[in-house]
Protein backbone atom coordinates (compact mmCIF):
# COMPACT_ATOMS: atom_id res chain seq x y z
CA UNK A 1 0.00 0.00 0.00
CA UNK A 2 1.06 3.75 -0.72
CA UNK A 3 1.37 5.18 3.10
CA UNK A 4 -1.68 8.35 3.18
CA UNK A 5 1.48 10.73 3.50
CA UNK A 6 2.66 9.99 -0.49
CA UNK A 7 -1.46 9.40 -1.29
CA UNK A 8 -2.01 13.00 -2.16
CA UNK A 9 1.50 13.78 -4.17
CA UNK A 10 0.91 10.62 -6.09
CA UNK A 11 -2.49 10.79 -7.26
CA UNK A 12 -1.92 14.46 -8.31
CA UNK A 13 1.35 13.33 -10.22
CA UNK A 14 -0.99 11.03 -11.91
CA UNK A 15 -3.68 12.88 -12.92
CA UNK A 16 -1.23 15.22 -14.32
CA UNK A 17 0.18 12.84 -16.41
CA UNK A 18 -2.88 11.59 -17.44
CA UNK A 19 -4.14 14.96 -18.44
CA UNK A 20 -0.81 15.77 -20.09
CA UNK A 21 -1.26 12.84 -22.33
CA UNK A 22 -5.13 13.46 -23.16
CA UNK A 23 -4.31 16.89 -24.12
CA UNK A 24 -1.42 15.92 -26.28
CA UNK A 25 -3.67 13.16 -27.93
CA UNK A 26 -6.42 15.86 -28.77
CA UNK A 27 -2.94 18.01 -29.77
CA UNK A 28 -2.84 15.02 -32.25
CA UNK A 29 -6.71 15.07 -33.11
CA UNK A 30 -5.89 16.07 -37.35
CA UNK A 31 -3.04 12.80 -37.59
CA UNK A 32 -5.50 10.37 -35.70
CA UNK A 33 -8.01 11.44 -38.18
CA UNK A 34 -5.63 11.20 -40.96
CA UNK A 35 -4.41 7.82 -40.46
CA UNK A 36 -7.81 6.77 -39.18
CA UNK A 37 -8.43 7.62 -43.12
CA UNK A 38 -5.75 6.00 -44.53
CA UNK A 39 -6.45 2.86 -42.50
CA UNK A 40 -10.15 2.73 -43.26
CA UNK A 41 -9.26 3.62 -47.02
CA UNK A 42 -7.21 0.38 -47.26
CA UNK A 43 -10.51 -1.71 -46.30
CA UNK A 44 -12.93 0.05 -48.65
CA UNK A 45 -14.47 -1.92 -51.63
CA UNK A 46 -14.11 -1.60 -55.19
CA UNK A 47 -13.85 2.54 -55.27
CA UNK A 48 -14.71 5.02 -58.41
CA UNK A 49 -11.38 7.09 -57.63
CA UNK A 50 -8.04 6.71 -57.41
CA UNK A 51 -7.49 5.73 -53.00
CA UNK A 52 -4.98 8.51 -53.12
CA UNK A 53 -7.00 10.98 -54.68
CA UNK A 54 -9.98 10.26 -52.01
CA UNK A 55 -7.60 10.77 -49.56
CA UNK A 56 -6.72 14.41 -50.98
CA UNK A 57 -10.43 14.96 -50.70
CA UNK A 58 -10.66 13.68 -47.50
CA UNK A 59 -6.97 15.95 -46.03
CA UNK A 60 -9.49 18.98 -47.66
CA UNK A 61 -12.12 18.54 -45.56
CA UNK A 62 -10.32 17.62 -42.43
CA UNK A 63 -8.61 20.94 -42.96
CA UNK A 64 -12.28 22.87 -43.33
CA UNK A 65 -13.32 20.94 -40.43
CA UNK A 66 -10.99 22.32 -38.03
CA UNK A 67 -11.03 25.20 -39.04
CA UNK A 68 -15.09 25.59 -39.42
CA UNK A 69 -15.11 24.41 -35.65
CA UNK A 70 -12.00 26.78 -34.62
CA UNK A 71 -10.01 24.06 -33.75
CA UNK A 72 -7.12 25.70 -36.02
CA UNK A 73 -6.95 29.67 -36.81
CA UNK A 74 -6.61 31.36 -39.90
CA UNK A 75 -2.59 31.64 -39.28
CA UNK A 76 -2.51 28.23 -38.40
CA UNK A 77 -3.59 27.00 -41.62
CA UNK A 78 -1.22 28.90 -42.82
CA UNK A 79 1.48 27.65 -41.07
CA UNK A 80 0.02 24.06 -42.30
CA UNK A 81 -0.24 25.12 -45.94
CA UNK A 82 3.39 25.93 -45.87
CA UNK A 83 4.10 22.65 -44.12
CA UNK A 84 1.86 20.62 -46.97
CA UNK A 85 4.23 22.38 -49.43
CA UNK A 86 7.79 21.98 -48.29
CA UNK A 87 6.69 18.24 -47.58
CA UNK A 88 5.49 18.01 -51.00
CA UNK A 89 8.66 19.43 -52.28
CA UNK A 90 10.89 17.23 -49.87
CA UNK A 91 8.59 14.21 -50.91
CA UNK A 92 9.03 14.90 -55.06
CA UNK A 93 13.05 14.24 -54.20
CA UNK A 94 12.69 11.69 -52.10
CA UNK A 95 10.51 9.40 -54.29
CA UNK A 96 12.75 10.15 -57.54
CA UNK A 97 15.27 8.81 -55.45
CA UNK A 98 13.56 5.63 -54.40
CA UNK A 99 13.45 6.72 -50.76
CA UNK A 100 9.99 5.32 -50.64
CA UNK A 101 7.46 4.64 -53.23
CA UNK A 102 3.75 5.45 -53.74
CA UNK A 103 3.14 2.44 -55.92
CA UNK A 104 -0.96 2.98 -56.65
CA UNK A 105 -2.12 4.75 -59.01
CA UNK A 106 -4.32 8.71 -58.71
CA UNK A 107 -4.85 11.00 -61.29
CA UNK A 108 -3.93 14.24 -58.70
CA UNK A 109 -0.11 12.31 -58.54
CA UNK A 110 3.23 14.30 -60.26
CA UNK A 111 6.59 12.55 -60.54
CA UNK A 112 5.38 9.59 -58.68
CA UNK A 113 3.84 11.91 -55.43
CA UNK A 114 0.04 12.11 -55.07
CA UNK A 115 -0.98 15.56 -53.31
CA UNK A 116 -2.10 13.59 -50.36
CA UNK A 117 1.63 13.14 -49.46
CA UNK A 118 1.91 16.81 -48.08
CA UNK A 119 -1.01 16.52 -46.16
CA UNK A 120 0.95 13.59 -43.78
CA UNK A 121 3.86 16.84 -43.37
CA UNK A 122 0.56 19.19 -42.70
CA UNK A 123 -0.56 17.02 -39.74
CA UNK A 124 2.46 17.15 -37.66
CA UNK A 125 2.40 21.27 -38.35
CA UNK A 126 -1.27 20.98 -37.25
CA UNK A 127 -0.08 18.63 -34.25
CA UNK A 128 2.43 22.53 -33.36
CA UNK A 129 0.02 24.69 -33.82
CA UNK A 130 -2.52 22.91 -31.47
CA UNK A 131 -0.22 22.43 -29.04
CA UNK A 132 0.77 25.77 -28.97
CA UNK A 133 -2.82 26.35 -28.15
CA UNK A 134 -3.54 23.48 -25.90
CA UNK A 135 -0.76 23.78 -23.58
CA UNK A 136 -0.34 27.50 -23.78
CA UNK A 137 2.95 27.36 -25.20
CA UNK A 138 5.48 29.69 -24.05
CA UNK A 139 9.26 29.32 -25.79
CA UNK A 140 11.56 31.14 -23.57
CA UNK A 141 15.35 32.52 -24.65
CA UNK A 142 14.22 31.48 -28.00
CA UNK A 143 17.65 32.57 -30.90
CA UNK A 144 14.88 32.40 -33.98
CA UNK A 145 17.55 32.98 -36.93
CA UNK A 146 20.03 30.69 -35.36
CA UNK A 147 17.87 28.34 -35.03
CA UNK A 148 16.09 28.71 -38.16
CA UNK A 149 19.54 28.89 -40.28
CA UNK A 150 20.17 25.76 -38.58
CA UNK A 151 16.72 23.70 -39.26
CA UNK A 152 16.81 25.46 -42.74
CA UNK A 153 20.51 23.31 -43.20
CA UNK A 154 18.66 20.23 -41.71
CA UNK A 155 16.23 20.43 -44.52
CA UNK A 156 18.77 21.22 -47.71
CA UNK A 157 21.05 18.01 -46.05
CA UNK A 158 18.40 15.79 -46.31
CA UNK A 159 18.39 16.22 -50.21
CA UNK A 160 22.01 16.90 -50.30
CA UNK A 161 23.29 13.91 -48.83
CA UNK A 162 22.61 12.04 -51.44
CA UNK A 163 25.20 13.57 -53.36
CA UNK A 164 27.41 15.26 -50.83
CA UNK A 165 28.44 14.14 -47.26
CA UNK A 166 25.83 13.89 -45.03
CA UNK A 167 26.46 16.25 -42.01
CA UNK A 168 23.00 15.33 -40.06
CA UNK A 169 25.30 14.79 -37.18
CA UNK A 170 26.96 18.12 -37.07
CA UNK A 171 23.81 20.06 -37.51
CA UNK A 172 22.22 17.90 -34.72
CA UNK A 173 24.96 19.64 -32.96
CA UNK A 174 24.73 22.48 -33.63
CA UNK A 175 21.01 22.62 -33.15
CA UNK A 176 21.86 21.79 -29.55
CA UNK A 177 24.25 24.76 -29.17
CA UNK A 178 21.45 26.91 -30.67
CA UNK A 179 18.68 25.52 -28.50
CA UNK A 180 20.95 25.51 -25.21
CA UNK A 181 18.99 27.91 -22.73
CA UNK A 182 15.63 27.47 -24.68
CA UNK A 183 12.91 26.12 -22.95
CA UNK A 184 9.33 25.35 -23.35
CA UNK A 185 6.99 26.86 -20.75
CA UNK A 186 3.85 24.89 -20.55
CA UNK A 187 0.41 24.04 -18.32
CA UNK A 188 -0.79 21.01 -17.39
CA UNK A 189 -3.55 20.89 -14.98
CA UNK A 190 -3.30 24.59 -14.27
CA UNK A 191 0.23 23.86 -13.38
CA UNK A 192 3.34 25.88 -15.29
CA UNK A 193 5.95 23.76 -16.04
CA UNK A 194 9.39 23.61 -18.36
CA UNK A 195 10.99 21.10 -20.48
CA UNK A 196 14.48 22.05 -22.61
CA UNK A 197 13.21 22.95 -26.42
CA UNK A 198 15.95 20.35 -27.24
CA UNK A 199 14.25 17.72 -25.25
CA UNK A 200 11.01 18.20 -26.74
CA UNK A 201 12.44 17.71 -30.20
CA UNK A 202 14.03 14.16 -29.26
CA UNK A 203 10.31 13.23 -27.50
CA UNK A 204 8.31 14.06 -30.28
CA UNK A 205 10.75 12.79 -32.85
CA UNK A 206 10.38 9.27 -31.14
CA UNK A 207 6.61 9.44 -31.24
CA UNK A 208 6.58 10.49 -34.95
CA UNK A 209 8.82 7.28 -35.70
CA UNK A 210 5.80 5.33 -33.76
CA UNK A 211 3.80 6.92 -35.90
CA UNK A 212 5.50 6.28 -39.26
CA UNK A 213 5.68 2.97 -38.33
CA UNK A 214 1.81 3.06 -38.34
CA UNK A 215 1.33 4.87 -41.65
CA UNK A 216 3.50 2.64 -43.59
CA UNK A 217 1.77 -0.49 -41.85
CA UNK A 218 -1.56 0.76 -43.28
CA UNK A 219 -0.42 1.70 -46.90
CA UNK A 220 0.38 5.78 -46.23
CA UNK A 221 3.74 4.75 -48.31
CA UNK A 222 6.72 2.18 -48.81
CA UNK A 223 9.63 1.87 -48.07
CA UNK A 224 11.62 -0.64 -50.51
CA UNK A 225 12.44 -3.48 -47.93
CA UNK A 226 8.99 -3.44 -47.62
CA UNK A 227 7.67 -4.03 -50.86
CA UNK A 228 6.91 -8.25 -49.87
CA UNK A 229 5.36 -7.20 -46.83
CA UNK A 230 5.10 -4.27 -43.98
CA UNK A 231 8.91 -4.52 -41.62
CA UNK A 232 9.21 -1.91 -38.57
CA UNK A 233 10.88 1.30 -40.13
CA UNK A 234 14.35 1.23 -39.33
CA UNK A 235 15.39 3.60 -35.85
CA UNK A 236 17.31 5.75 -37.58
CA UNK A 237 14.43 7.65 -39.03
CA UNK A 238 13.97 8.51 -35.13
CA UNK A 239 17.03 10.76 -35.43
CA UNK A 240 15.62 11.90 -38.38
CA UNK A 241 12.42 13.35 -37.57
CA UNK A 242 13.82 14.78 -34.09
CA UNK A 243 15.48 16.86 -36.32
CA UNK A 244 13.46 17.82 -39.26
CA UNK A 245 10.58 18.41 -36.11
CA UNK A 246 12.96 21.71 -35.96
CA UNK A 247 11.36 23.08 -39.35
CA UNK A 248 8.22 22.93 -38.55
CA UNK A 249 8.67 24.50 -34.99
CA UNK A 250 10.40 26.85 -36.97
CA UNK A 251 7.50 27.74 -39.35
CA UNK A 252 4.71 27.71 -36.20
CA UNK A 253 7.31 30.04 -33.96
CA UNK A 254 7.19 32.63 -37.42
CA UNK A 255 3.59 32.25 -36.94
CA UNK A 256 3.45 33.26 -33.42
CA UNK A 257 5.41 36.14 -32.69
CA UNK A 258 3.08 38.62 -33.76
CA UNK A 259 1.55 37.35 -30.09
CA UNK A 260 3.11 39.40 -27.34
CA UNK A 261 4.94 36.59 -24.86
CA UNK A 262 4.48 34.11 -26.53
CA UNK A 263 7.98 33.73 -27.64
CA UNK A 264 10.60 35.56 -26.02
CA UNK A 265 13.58 35.99 -27.84
CA UNK A 266 17.34 36.22 -27.44
CA UNK A 267 20.13 37.64 -30.16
Amino acid sequence: MIPSSFAGPWAASVRQLLDFAWTQTRACAFAIALLCGVAVSTLLPELPVARYDLLVVYGVLLTLVFWMRGWENGRDVAVIAVCHVIGLAFELVKVSLGSWSYPEPAVLKFAGVPLYGGFLYAAVGSYICRAWHLFDLEIVRYRPRATAAVAAAIYVNFFSHHWLPDVRWVLAGLLVAVTTGTSVRFTVRGVRRQMPLAVSFVLIGFFLWVAENLATLVGAWRYPYQEHGWEPVGVGKFGAWALLISVTFVLAAVGRRADSGVVRSVR
